[in-house]
């Protein structure tokens, strides 16, 4: 019996999930694509086809890539809106870590958000971050200040380069948060070198550092390593995250707690 083709809808929100996962690596192979949404080789170029004539992405030998343009209006919207329920989980487990009176670290991962929005409730708190969006955040409810780090703007929403990095040198934090774009056996990888350096710095600036990673982030690897969770104090993972992969963060000796995501609630 031949195979029916799919409803107009399901082949475009399969595209849709495609170019999410683009945008959250930053460059991925069409091999490993079609791997992950299990459909033929053809199909997948047919849909890269497709979202590469809508200059969603960038097609390249045996590659794809997102647009760096479309990432403030797509991949940050994208990003933000992936897995909420877990990222609210973890979060809750992050703002234990703080006491007011502290002053903390937040890079720009957007896992991150659902905690800057407890922090900014805080009194008597100091907010680091190269995000702007945190910056808002904890700026507009006024409890706590904010020491936005400068350098060059890029379309993450956040600064970067030499000089947010000297900035965040010349600071000392209580407690530094950071998440990471890809974990694999423990190990930390990010597609883009200058936040890969960031994360690198945020641990030497930080007295207790906390890496926060929802399970989507697990079994991927990136062009950049910059480490491994063995550098911080403590791991939060979320309770859909690869048993194996939990016991390869346990394997670093430090502490790994795990957040339980209400069933109930949106992704």
């Amino acid at each position: 019996m031949p195979r029916t083709r799919p409803p107009d809808a399901a082949v475009e929100q399969r595209r849709q999930s495609i170019l999410r996962t683009v945008i959250e690596l930053g460059e991925v192979r069409i091999d490993d694509l079609t791997a992950r949404f299990d459909v033929s080789l053809m199909t997948m170029h047919r849909d890269l086809d497709d979202l590469a004539e809508r200059k969603l992405l960038r097609k390249l030998r045996g590659r794809v890539a997102a647009y760096p343009a479309l990432t403030m209006e797509t991949a940050k919207r994208f990003r933000e809106g992936l897995h909420v329920a877990h990222k609210e989980a973890l979060c809750a487990l992050a703002a234990a870590e703080v006491a007011e009176g502290q002053t903390v670290f937040l890079d720009d991962s957007t896992t991150l958000f659902p905690l800057a929005r407890v922090l900014a409730r805080l009194e008597r708190l100091v907010v680091v971050t190269n995000s702007l969006e945190v910056a808002r955040i904890v700026g507009e409810a006024g409890g706590g200040e904010v020491l936005l780090l400068g350098g060059r703007y890029t379309e993450f929403d956040s600064c970067i380069g030499p000089d947010t990095l000297a900035a965040l040198r010349r600071l000392r934090a209580d407690v530094g948060f950071v998440s990471a774009t890809a974990v694999a056996c423990g190990r930390l990888y990010h597609p883009v070198r200058e936040y890969a350096e960031l994360k690198e710095v945020a641990l030497e600036v930080a007295q207790r550092n906390v890496l926060v990673v929802d399970h989507s982030k697990f079994g991927r690897t990136a062009t950049y390593a910059y480490g491994d969770a063995g550098a911080y104090d403590v791991v939060l993972v979320d309770d859909e995250t690869p048993a194996d992969e939990i016991e390869a963060l346990r394997a670093f000796g430090n502490r790994v707690a795990v957040a339980r995501v209400r069933t109930d609630q949106g992704s």
